[in-house]
């Protein structure tokens, strides 16, 4: 058996997109699993940066990865929280992996049990 996800564009315009992302966990959780698919998004950007965030997580964390060589942590919710986070004022949280990036994001949970849930709304500019 496996997680019982789900992943949803909410919006999907040349500038910015919002995405939707669930996960109510049978223990197994996820491991660097693609999020945003940046060549899937109108207009195919290279990358994009984390605009927003709304959040909440239930029993354990999870971290967002830029995808490259070595993944790199763009940000990360800790277990048991709920809230919602605007990065707009400074242009977002920029793609910095190097070697091998894709441009892609993705998620890996921590400390994930039976039950233990997040839903994750992200609005990215491109």
């Amino acid at each position: 058996m496996s997680d019982a996800v789900t992943s949803q564009t909410l919006f999907d315009g040349t500038k910015k997109a919002i995405l939707k992302f669930t996960n109510i966990s049978d223990s197994s959780g996820e491991s660097t699993v693609k999020k945003v698919d940046v060549s899937a998004l109108v207009g195919a950007p290279d990358k994009v940066a984390i605009n927003k965030i709304w959040f909440v997580t239930g029993g354990m964390s999870v971290q967002m990865l830029w995808d490259a060589n070595a993944n790199v942590l763009a940000h990360a919710i800790a277990a048991d929280q709920n809230g919602f986070l605007d990065f707009s004022s400074f242009g977002g949280i920029k793609n910095n992996a190097s070697t091998g990036v894709t441009g892609d994001l993705l998620f890996t949970t921590v400390g994930h049990g039976a039950g233990d849930s997040y839903s994750i709304i992200l609005e990215v500019t491109k």
